[in-house]
């Protein structure tokens, strides 16, 4: 615990776990509490299909670790020449499950530890060589468009693709007494997208009980990234310290709070 409250971790269930991992090591406890659910797509045709001209793009970027488990398991090889672009540590290391197929391939990154998202890979890219080329953005069934737009912006050819479906978890009785338990408890949210926040905020309203929507106010969020803070401001949340992009940053936070 930190100072004897719950660190909240509302990632889906893979990352999730990995990082209560990761709190663990560290000397710390967490609770995993997913605000949203991965799963497969159900029609794989677009996504099969696309590992057939794989070779004709000049980069794929992945938006997220799901986007890579999701599209890099069907790949039997990846060719050298097609650079691979993620958005942070995190893709990083959901690559390197993968290090037996990307042997000899360039893997593009922010190098701002402290910020890693779209607009920050923007700024490591080689703009004018991609310029009328194709890029493959592989992400979930919807998403942020900045950085297809961007692309687009410099001539660059982009093509997207979903590779996973993301949904709201169902809401029910043990999920409830659940969140319940904990905004009592005052817990420490881990928030690490905007999507998972809404949810959270929508759940609170569904409980219907005054003392848990007060006790929403006394919450702390803590949050990677500064559109996720603007986002928990407009929700009505009070508490909110925004770190640093990637789980060190995330980390150091919540050690500083012992």
């Amino acid at each position: 615990m930190v100072a004897g409250r719950p660190v909240v971790i509302t990632r889906p269930v893979k990352q999730g776990v990995l990082f209560q991992q990761r709190l663990s090591q560290a000397g710390l406890t967490g609770v995993l509490f997913p605000l949203l659910e991965i799963a497969e797509l159900p029609d794989k045709t677009a996504l099969l299909a696309s590992l057939a001209r794989l070779d004709s793009y000049a980069m794929v970027a992945f938006v997220s670790p799901n986007a890579i488990d999701h599209y890099v398991a069907h790949v039997q090889s990846w060719p050298k020449q097609v650079d691979i672009a993620v958005m942070g540590a995190g893709g990083v290391a959901a690559l390197q499950a993968y290090g037996g197929k990307l042997q000899g391939v360039r893997i593009i990154s922010p190098t701002n530890a402290l910020k890693t998202d779209s607009e920050t890979l923007l700024e490591e890219l080689d703009l004018q060589r991609l310029a009328e080329k194709r890029v493959l953005i592989v992400r979930g069934q919807s998403g942020r468009e900045f950085l297809a737009d961007a692309l687009r912006n410099h001539a660059v050819l982009v093509d997207q693709l979903p590779a996973y479906v993301r949904s709201e978890p169902v809401f029910d009785a043990q999920r409830q007494q659940q969140l319940q338990e904990l905004l009592r408890q005052q817990a420490i949210w881990v928030i690490t997208s905007s999507e998972a926040l809404r949810t959270l905020h929508s759940w609170i309203g569904l409980l219907d009980e005054d003392i848990i929507v007060a006790n929403m106010q006394r919450q702390q969020i803590v949050v990677p990234h500064q559109r996720i803070a603007e986002t928990a401001q407009q929700l009505g949340f009070h508490s909110i310290t925004l770190t640093g992009s990637g789980d060190e940053q995330l980390l150091v936070a919540l050690q500083s709070q012992i």
